[in-house]
């Protein structure tokens, strides 16, 4: 049985909404709802149909990330959904595949998904090309390092999150360009990271921000909430849960990391989702302190090789012709002749014998500059037809920092 798949219409959109709702068990406020709606693309929407019903949806973010080198216009893919009375029926087969051809006939060479299973994904060619840790540290035992940095014109500045937004903004700005994977805020987007209803906070508290500052303006800042608790002799021992710390330079990172783990009536500081090398893993003084626990991050698909490979700088010089196996997007599946070097890079298709035959997937892991190629030939997941070509590809497509997106989409 084959279903229908076009964009949906506005007046659709509570069908759409329902269809997201149910897949994910999420019951949101209808605030968040209306949240969600504005930051939707109408024609960047699929639902699938059994007659008139929506029992399939998927949607696409137009996002302008940061790859190695530079930044590229990136199909950020989210709310991929279908009802359980459809599943195993070929409908998310067929919106993915459908998205996908989307995606290249809007000229974008790369898509991006936060998975909600790590199962998923691979079928359609995402690779898992980023990380992420989360700690969970304990504040009385969190010192740094001899010579962490300091800077004497630095100060801090307590703040309601929605009166600096403007200097919140203008920080992001600065470091985005800086870390693979991470993108652009829009309107709404900022809209929903400071968003502080009751229903946003889920126990924790309001929404609190921390900025570090000189004459100059501002130099970063820290998004928190704070759980307070007492234990039964009425000692203190609050849960800071930071939300995101963002600096331009290390002196104020490291302040504001201070100003987080030194907070009063706080034993406890809980960060999710930090990027595989955050630096507080060099400043923190007994790295076991930090309690870390590993989940993926980003998956990236790349929709047309060639483009996507050009698109991105390399960390050395490299010279190989890549096989790539694809049979969703069978415009990819052929011979590539990557050459490349510190000043460019460009890829075309040939017929020559090849270096490395793998999976689109594989590409994909190491698109952002921290990927697996080494791991897979070793778990002999590709081949290698000429001695150290692996080596040589995931050498060159490498990347300092790694890949971090830093907020769901």
């Amino acid at each position: 049985m084959t279903y229908p798949i076009r964009p949906i219409d506005e007046p659709e959109w509570p069908a759409f909404s329902r269809v997201n709702e149910e897949a994910f068990g999420w019951t949101p406020h209808p605030k968040q709802v209306e949240r969600f709606k504005a930051q939707t693309e109408f024609d960047r929407t699929l639902a699938a149909f059994d007659g008139e019903q929506i029992v399939g949806v998927t949607g696409v973010f137009s996002l302008t990330m940061t790859v190695p080198g530079g930044q590229l216009p990136v199909a950020g893919v989210t709310a991929v959904s279908v009802l359980a009375s459809h599943r195993r029926r070929g409908v998310l087969s067929s919106l993915m595949r459908r998205q996908l051809a989307d995606i290249r006939e809007r000229g974008e060479s790369v898509a991006a998904l936060y998975a909600s299973e790590a199962l998923i994904y691979g079928r359609y060619g995402y690779g898992r090309a980023a990380g992420e840790l989360s700690f969970t540290i304990d504040s009385h035992r969190s010192a740094f390092v001899p010579g962490a940095p300091q800077d004497p014109a630095l100060r801090l500045r307590v703040a309601k999150p929605a009166d600096v937004r403007g200097e919140l903004e203008k920080v992001f700005a600065t470091v985005v360009t800086r870390r693979p994977g991470q993108y652009e805020r829009v309107e709404q987007t900022w809209t929903a990271v400071l968003a502080d209803e009751e229903y946003d906070q889920h126990g924790a508290g309001s929404l609190r921000s921390v900025l570090a500052e000189d004459d100059g303006g501002v130099r970063g800042y820290a998004l928190f909430r704070i759980k307070s608790s007492w234990d039964e002799a009425g000692v203190p021992n609050g849960t800071l849960k930071l939300h995101e710390l963002e600096a331009t330079d290390p002196a104020a990172y490291a302040l504001l990391w201070r100003s987080v783990l030194d907070r009063d009536l706080v034993t406890k500081v809980e960060a999710g989702g930090r990027p595989m090398d955050d630096p507080l893993l060099a400043l923190i003084a007994d790295q076991r302190q930090l309690r870390p626990r590993w989940s993926d991050e980003l998956w990236v698909r790349l929709v047309e090789v060639d483009r996507a490979l050009t698109g991105r700088s390399y960390a050395a010089p490299v010279d190989t012709v890549i096989e790539v196996e694809d049979d969703v997007c069978p415009w990819n599946a052929r011979r590539w002749r990557l050459t490349a070097d510190l000043t460019g890079a460009e890829c075309k298709p040939v017929e020559e014998e090849p270096d490395v035959t793998l999976p689109v997937a594989a590409l994909g892991s190491a698109y952002l500059g921290d990927g697996t190629l080494g791991e897979r030939l070793d778990a002999g997941l590709l081949r290698e037809h000429s001695a150290g070509a692996v080596r040589k590809l995931a050498t060159a497509m490498s990347w300092s920092p790694k890949p971090w997106a830093g907020l769901t989409f």
